[in-house]
């Protein structure tokens, strides 16, 4: 049994990988060159294929992707090789999951506003009022400080993908006592969670998005989903309502959203996720103070690495055994 791995890992990394199949060759190549010329006779390769190394190869059985996200992997003659896909899904929902609650939480109780006025050094409650909080004065006083928060119990969360970010999503949403919906392409496959409201197909996704406080997109790139969050898509959400998006960018057409936001369409956005990236310095949104930006770190853990050997290993314990694989992908689907 023969192993390629490219690119090529750190040697510990390696050596775990090699315990798992120790009696097997292994080839840790350096470039695409040495990818090329060792494919022949391998039945598993481990890493970034290309279309001039899958054209070499004679044997190969197995291909497994170091990535969840395969919009930059997929090409026709992968999709047509009777080899099967694996990828790393499952890594990242509850690490995710909390940048999502962090977004929420900054719009919940306006301190993504408190940040940008402490770096002006202002010290003023959203909504002015010189720090006199109005409700102190009896139930019936409302002040403008008031309205600029957010009562998290009984807000609606919905969830564009219910898959294991999504879920992760759900279950810190619904730990705050929000209420929560979500679509799915395939809503039947999707794991009871107990509060989830429903779980439907995405033909019913501007009903969601009009009943949502708080949109929020976990669904990976494909070919369905691309541009999915176009200027029809987007108007269905209300204008107090939220869109968070730690799926991938080509999914919301930026135009469009910046657009709407312009207009007052919707209060605001955190965006993890861009259809060009890095975001341009000259970029409109950089300057609009009801959008939070990350530059696509929702995913950053110090927990991901171990997670990551952690199905590396299994999984080439698993191919070496002829047992089946973890985290097979349907490559019709990209997932």
């Amino acid at each position: 049994m023969k192993f390629v791995v490219y690119p090529a890992v750190e040697p510990e990394r390696l050596k775990a990988m090699v315990a798992s199949a120790p009696t097997a060759r292994w080839v840790n190549a350096t470039t695409e060159s040495e990818a090329e010329d060792a494919i022949t006779g391998a039945e598993a390769f481990l890493g970034k294929i290309t279309p001039a190394i899958l054209a070499r190869a004679d044997q190969l059985a197995w291909v497994q992707a170091f990535t969840a996200s395969l919009e930059h992997y997929m090409f026709p003659q992968l999709r047509m090789h009777p080899s099967v896909l694996t990828n790393m899904r499952g890594l990242f929902g509850d690490v995710i999951a909390d940048q999502v609650m962090g977004y929420i939480l900054c719009f919940a109780r306006s301190l993504h506003t408190y940040v940008r006025q402490q770096v002006k050094r202002e010290y003023e409650p959203v909504g002015g009022e010189s720090g006199r909080v109005g409700n102190l004065a009896g139930p019936a006083m409302v002040s403008s400080m008031d309205r600029a928060t957010i009562f998290l119990p009984g807000s609606n969360l919905g969830v564009v993908g219910m898959g294991g970010i999504g879920l992760e999503v759900a279950r810190r949403a619904m730990a705050f006592g929000m209420k929560v919906k979500g679509v799915d392409r395939f809503p039947d496959r999707v794991p009871t969670v107990p509060g989830v409201l429903k779980v439907e197909s995405v033909d019913r996704l501007p009903e969601l998005l009009a009943w949502s406080d708080f949109a929020v997109i976990a669904a990976p790139e494909t070919p369905e989903t691309r541009r999915l969050f176009n200027a029809s898509m987007i108007a269905h959400l209300r204008p107090t309502s939220y869109l968070i998006n730690v799926g991938r960018g080509a999914i919301v057409v930026l135009d469009d959203l910046t657009r709407a936001l312009a207009r007052g369409e919707l209060a605001g956005a955190a965006l993890d996720v861009f259809e060009v990236e890095p975001l341009p310095a000259d970029h409109l949104l950089w300057s609009f103070p009801n959008v939070i930006i990350t530059p696509h770190t929702a995913g950053y853990s110090p927990v991901i690495a171990g997670r990551h050997l952690a199905v590396l290993v299994d999984n080439v314990r698993r191919f070496a055994r002829g047992e089946p694989l973890l985290n097979r992908v349907d490559k019709t689907l990209w997932f």
